[in-house]
């Protein structure tokens, strides 16, 4: 029988590319509504977060964290500031602010969100034997780019066969 389930995930972020391991919590889900084989859609709303997939340990994280400062950094003006003047989405990591010459704070958080391609927001996963079919040292992260603390909610739609 084919079902379909709509399910949620919450998570508490720090902002700052705060990366989370979301996997255990997928797993969960896909057990809980008793999937065997299909299909994992997941999605977060908004423009400063992001979904993917890596090997969630200490030095891949910063890594990760190094790399998107590298390509997208702070301490410099970003024309998006311009448009809201919240000093939503200065990004990354334990920086200090910087002030930019408007009196707000650098903010490329939306960037560093899109570069993340087609998981951006949504991920799609296939479910095989009852588990979401991932690699051996591959897990499903959230990112989190914004400059402050949030509740991200992550929609998790299971599509498949049931037992």
């Amino acid at each position: 029988m084919i079902t379909i389930e709509t399910k949620k995930i919450t998570e508490s972020t720090a902002g700052f590319c705060d990366i989370i391991d979301i996997t255990a919590k997928l797993k969960e889900q896909i057990q809980q509504a008793n999937i065997r084989a299909g299909t994992a859609t997941l999605f977060v709303s908004g423009s400063t977060a992001a979904l993917t997939t890596i090997e969630h340990e200490p030095g891949l994280i910063q890594d990760l964290k190094e790399f998107v400062d590298k390509f997208i950094p702070s301490g410099r003006r970003y024309h998006h500031d311009d448009r809201w003047g919240d000093d939503n989405g200065f990004s990354r990591g334990a920086r200090v602010f910087q002030p930019a010459s408007n009196g707000g704070l650098e903010s490329p958080p939306s960037i560093c969100a899109s570069l993340f391609g087609p998981l951006t927001i949504w991920a799609a996963i296939p479910i095989v034997n009852g588990a979401p079919s991932l690699g051996t040292w591959q897990q499903v992260i959230l990112l989190d780019f914004d400059n402050r603390p949030r509740t991200r909610e992550i929609i998790v739609q299971l599509i498949g066969e049931t037992e």
